[in-house]
């Protein structure tokens, strides 16, 4: 750590950006400003940097004062759920331009008549003259004038990101990389290669994946290039960025496949860290923001999905296990006359619920007040440290009133109406990834955290008959702590499709070495060294004739088929049998012990059960 030099640790949300600084002395000071609030920064991170430095809105940052940025974002969910991309062309084999909008065809809504395909990232289609058949056989070799010809027109259209994803490119590479650059001459500023981005089967994962990384990426770059802006000086190495598998990478690294989970992934590692700190190896994790709620299961392990869906698009690349509910302090209150209802519409931070004073709807927050659970005379200046803006308890009564003339209920009994309705879909989504897999969540402990979770935390724990709540000190802000608690992690992975023996067996641990030593290479390139980085080596395997592949640790044969036992009948229960198993592809993540907070331990807060029952 530099001399003099301040540490931020930073979660830029949909409402709020929140912050944990430590300063020079190692003491942490914290903040938490409006995401959304032009009238005011045009960019909250970099105004809480600037704030706790004692800076001008407009002053540059002194690089030498700021030790590192680790920061999670929503920077590249935002654009992907409302379309904000940059446009990009996709770059496909001939007679497949049409494979990622036909997809596999599920109907996850058997009896909807009216089928409404997602909406494709990708602007352009260019169908290239080439194919390579499974076993390497060239069938129709890359014509490169013809491609050339057609990505110029696409870039003289105005389009500068190209996702390049051909059938059986992950395996047999040379037209790929020849396509991608073919791109990169012409002037492409992103380009996206599938067996770089996502090298495994399945050309309509591997595909979206693709598109992702070339659709994002540049809206990342342009957000990291405004924040390294704002420093006077070599900012290089300052700026880390949270990935979607809950570990920290370099902003130069830093890729729009990896970005969709990044700030909710701050928030899971912190509350798993400060959990154990205190004791608990078997948490679930309850984060309530202002816009939505994140639920996360912890039993030893960080879970991780591998292939997931997230706004109509397939995506494979690690991302933490967390289930997301449209349930937040703004999650807007509406009352049809007949039918009470919370969310999924948001008030968001501007202009935020009707408490902040500024006109907004009625919120979840606003029934808060009005049971008297949010109290205005502890609540901190919305609009940032300068400013002074408590409450508007008025503004929220007056429009509670409105809707009790219409219900013919009072205002408080409406409240506590729209907070039941509220706790039961959290509880519910707790249940997704607790009860519902096979775990007994009465033996757990509820972390808390979020700025909306503590007003909620005994009525969900209640509900799900859960005993243990522990609500940590930095609560509000354990999203931006857990940047600071989180390691350095890089990723590498391989397709294979063998069946699982001997040879195939020598050949995963060669794989295994190759991939683990490229990773821990990138990990020592962010300035760790080589005894601070360990190596985490899985083979995802499946049942012969299957597509559902289960992680195991690496090992002999013989532990391995064992371990897909055991992992088979905790998912699906029941045992897969005497069938061959193949091994799917290979994964290795080098992870480097970045953290270096310690906490004191501090006394439980309890009580006298035959006193509570008698205040009762």
């Amino acid at each position: 750590m530099s001399e003099g030099a301040w540490d931020f640790w930073i979660d830029r949300g949909g409402t709020f950006t929140d912050v944990v600084a430590r300063r020079p002395d190692g003491t942490l000071a914290t903040a938490k400003l409006l995401s959304d609030n032009p009238e005011r920064y045009p960019d909250a991170a970099l105004q809480a940097i600037r704030d706790f430095l004692g800076l001008g809105p407009a002053d540059p940052i002194p690089a030498a004062r700021v030790n590192r940025v680790k920061m999670g974002t929503t920077v590249a969910t935002n654009a992907l759920l409302e379309r904000k991309g940059d446009p990009t062309v996709l770059v496909i084999t001939r007679g497949l331009g049409d494979q990622l909008r036909i997809a596999y065809q599920n109907r996850p809504d058997l009896f909807v008549r009216e089928i409404v395909l997602p909406e494709m990232l990708y602007s352009q289609v260019v169908e290239a003259d080439e194919r390579v058949r499974a076993d390497g056989t060239v069938e129709t070799p890359l014509d490169e004038a013809k491609l050339r010809a057609e990505l110029q027109a696409a870039y003289d259209s105005g389009i500068r990101a190209a996702a390049v994803v051909f059938i059986h490119g992950y395996r047999h590479t040379a037209h790929e990389a020849r396509a991608g650059e073919i791109a990169r001459a012409i002037g492409f500023t992103q380009v996206s290669v599938s067996h770089l981005v996502s090298p495994l089967m399945k050309m309509v994962s591997r595909g979206d994946t693709t598109v992702v990384d070339a659709y994002l990426s540049p809206i990342l770059r342009r957000y990291i290039d405004r924040v390294a802006g704002a420093f006077e000086g070599d900012a290089a190495g300052k700026l880390m960025f949270m990935q979607s598998s809950g570990g920290l990478t370099d902003a130069r690294m830093f890729q729009g496949k990896d970005a969709i989970l990044s700030g909710p992934a701050g928030g899971v590692v912190g509350c798993v860290r400060t959990s154990e700190i205190a004791g608990f190896d078997k948490i679930i994790g309850f984060d309530m923001g202002g816009t939505s709620t994140d639920v996360c299961h912890y039993a030893g392990e960080f879970e991780r999905v591998f292939l997931t869906q997230v706004a109509g698009v397939r995506m494979r690349a690690p991302m933490m296990n967390i289930h997301t509910v449209a349930a937040g302090g703004g999650s807007i209150l509406q009352f049809d006359g007949a039918r009470m209802r919370v969310g999924p519409e948001s008030a968001g931070a501007n202009p935020g619920p009707a408490a902040y004073g500024r006109g907004g709807p009625l919120a979840l927050t606003d029934a808060n007040v009005m049971t008297g659970k949010l109290r205005p005379e502890f609540f901190p200046a919305i609009f940032g440290p300068s400013a002074d803006q408590p409450l508007d308890v008025a503004a929220t009564r007056a429009k509670f009133e409105t809707l009790a003339a219409e219900s013919g209920k009072s205002p408080e009994e409406l409240a506590d109406g729209f907070l039941k309705i509220a706790v039961e879909n959290m509880a519910n989504a707790i249940k997704k990834i607790s009860v519902q897999q096979g775990h007994d969540v009465t033996e757990y402990c509820l972390t808390v955290f979020g700025g909306a979770g503590a007003q909620h935390a005994c009525q969900i724990a209640d509900t799900l008959g859960i005993e243990t709540c522990l609500i940590h000190p930095m609560a509000s802000l354990l999203s931006a702590y857990g940047m600071g608690l989180a390691d350095i992690r890089a990723n590498r992975e391989q397709a294979v499709e063998a069946l699982l023996d001997e040879t195939s067996h020598r050949q995963a641990a060669a794989d295994l070495d190759r991939l683990g030593a490229s990773a821990v290479a990138e990990v020592e390139r962010q300035g760790l060294a080589p005894d601070a980085i360990r190596t985490v080596r899985t083979v995802m395997l499946k049942v012969q004739g299957t597509d559902t592949a289960l992680g195991v640790p690496f090992a002999t044969v013989a532990e391995m088929q064992a371990g897909f036992a055991a992992a088979h009948r905790a998912r699906f229960g029941f045992a897969p049998g005497g069938k061959p198993l193949v091994i799917e592809a290979v994964t290795a993540e080098a992870i480097g012990a970045a953290a270096d907070i310690s906490e004191a331990t501090l006394a439980l807060a309890s009580r006298d059960e035959a006193e509570y029952e008698t205040a009762l």
